[in-house]
Order: structure tokens, then sequence, then C-alpha cells
């Protein structure tokens, strides 16, 4: 899903053995189970207390990967959320119970967000020739013609598994919040094992619940936001077991230069244009995985000044990166500035 996402770049978000944190120790290494899904790659790191569960555990993962990516995934024309998309009407159509619930999710972002973050922001997306990688300086008028087509709104909930349009033409999207998604439902198919300690991971979006095999902090490297390297900008240390998602969103590795000026793939739905702020990265702290993956979305369309106002008025823990010149400033909202679940540490010095 993530791939062909209308939004954002899920970044980079890893595991740090102890080992290159602190002296190797002899602690049982957790199970692993890994693969490939969703456009891109899954990990999970888990301390399983009984090793006779790995092979059903991985049978259970293999298959909710496969379920989900037929329901929600918009890269192929058979997933349900892709034969809604289909239909050219106006009549109510039933979809399942995740979806309506994902769309209903995001309505409430999208209203927080005053209609920055949007599902059905596609069309614009295309517009500006994201989705073949071929830029295109849209006119006023085609502009305004295809912001004519999109808006959340314009989708009504209908009951519990019935979504109707009001634009026969309308595109629901669901890549900037159904990878969120995947980790918290792989997250509870581990607690349905009674594992409680654990690392989920897709794409760069994770879970993190309990504590390493030794009794120490699971450690995560986030990344630097350079697109010329890989390198790391914070450790997040998850002091207290909590379970804790971390979402980033950044700007940095998709965009487009023309007349020398750069234009994001990030676009504002309330303008239809490309994001013009500082911000390069936002990271949203939340327990579900699904809320901080389309809230960090939603806080990178906003940029720093306005996504720590609306981060702060609906209790978000959010960390943002602005670059200045050569220069990177982070900025915190007030519950990330409390946070106590999750310590950030600067990286050892090369």
């Amino acid at each position: 899903m993530r791939a062909l996402t209308s939004f954002t770049s899920k970044l980079f978000c890893t595991l740090i053995t102890s080992c290159l944190i602190t002296a190797c120790s002899k602690s049982p290494e957790p199970t692993k189970i890994e693969g490939f899904a969703q456009g891109t790659t899954y990990h999970l790191t888990f301390l399983l207390p009984d090793t006779k569960q790995q092979a059903a555990i991985t049978q259970e993962v293999t298959a909710e990967l496969k379920r989900i990516d037929e329901s929600i995934s918009n890269y192929r024309k058979d997933s349900t959320i892709e034969l809604f998309n289909a239909q050219i009407d106006t009549e109510p159509h039933e979809v399942n119970e995740e979806i309506v619930k994902l769309v209903e999710y995001a309505r409430s972002i999208n209203k927080a967000s005053g209609g920055c973050y949007d599902l059905t922001i596609k069309p614009l997306f295309d517009l500006w020739g994201f989705k073949k990688d071929v830029f295109h300086l849209p006119s006023e008028e085609d502009l305004q013609k295809t912001l004519q087509l999109i808006g959340i709104d314009k989708v009504v909930t209908v009951d519990a598994t019935h979504l109707q349009k009001k634009l026969p033409n309308l595109r629901v999207d669901l890549s900037s919040i159904g990878q969120g998604y995947s980790v918290e439902r792989l997250a509870d198919l581990l607690e349905r094992h009674q594992i409680t300690n654990y690392i989920v991971e897709i794409g760069g979006e994770l879970k993190v619940r309990g504590k390493k095999p030794d009794g120490t902090p699971w450690r995560i490297a986030m990344e630097k936001p350079i697109s010329t390297a890989r390198k790391i900008e914070k450790i997040a240390i998850f002091e207290t077991g909590e379970a804790m998602s971390i979402n980033p969103s950044g700007t940095y590795h998709h965009y487009f230069d023309s007349n020398g000026k750069r234009y994001s793939h990030i676009l504002d739905a309330r303008s239809g244009k490309p994001i013009e702020h500082n911000t390069v990265v936002a990271n949203a702290f939340i327990t579900s995985s699904t809320l901080a993956d389309a809230w960090s979305t939603a806080l990178l369309c906003l940029g720093s000044d306005e996504g720590i106002r609306v981060a702060d008025a609906n209790n978000i823990a959010a960390l943002f990166i602005d670059q200045i010149g050569d220069q990177f400033v982070e900025k915190r909202s007030k519950a990330m500035g409390i946070l106590t679940s999750v310590k950030l540490e600067e990286p050892p010095k090369d």
C-alpha cells in the first residue's frame, strides 16, 4: 500500500541491537518473522514463551497480511476498497466493517486538521504528475476543477459496512492509514498468543511493547532527514515497556525540482498544492498505530507551526523537524514534552 501512497513517505525506523549501543549479552535471542508485503518489508521481533508456536504464528501473520491486502490495498483492482472505487454511481455499496472504521478515523482527523488531511486526494496527486513521476504544473483552472472532485465529506457512512459516494467518480485511498492499521492488526495477533514483548514494523511504521530478553528497553533508530544517505537522527528508547507506536512521515525522498523551485509530493487538500513550509519530518507517538499513521501524515501536511497547535488541541505527542538552510530544528508538542514512556537520545558519534 505505502508504495503507492498519495500522501507521504514513511521513513526509516529500525530496531537497534544491544551490540550497537552496549556490550553484547548472552540473553536468549528474540524470535523474528519477516517478509515482503504491501510493497515493502515487514519485521516482527518478539519474545516467544513457547517456540512450538512459531510456525503457527508465522502462518497467521502471512494469512492476515493477505486478508488486509485483499481488503484495503489501493494498488490491486480486486481489493474491496478498489471495487468500491470502481462503482461510478451514488448508490450505497457494501464494503466491510474495517474499511468503514478507517474512513471514520480519517474523517475525524480531516476535521481536526482543518481539511489538510483527506483520503480522497488522489486526483490531485495524479494532476501534479506524482503518479507517473513526470512533473506537471497544473493551470489554476485545472487545479480548481480537480478540487471539486475530492473531499471526504462527499463519502457517506451509511452503516457499519456500507459507504456511499456523493460524487460518482470519487476515490477513497487508504494508503495513509492502512499500513498503520496493518501494524495494529499484527500486534493484536501477537497479543492473542499472550506475547507482550514485541516490535511490529511494516515499512518503517512500528508498534513496540515490553522489553528485550535481557529486560532492557527496546531501542529504535529514527532516520535523519537527508535524502543522500541513511543516518540516525535520534534513538527512541521505550523506557517503561508500555505499548507505543512511532509513525514518522517525511517530505525529502519524493519531490520535483522545476525552474529553480522544489515541489514536495505532500499535497495540502485545502489548496490542492504542494506544501511550502519548512517541516521535513513529523513523528506521532500514539498507542494506536492506526491513528499514529494518519496523524503523522496530517501533522506533516500542516507543518510544525500549525501542527503543534493542532497536536496540542488533540493531546498528540508529536516531534517535528524543520530544515532551515543546512540546519535541522526540532519542535515538540506539549504532550511530547511530558511523554515518559519514550526517551529520545542522540546517536553515538561517528
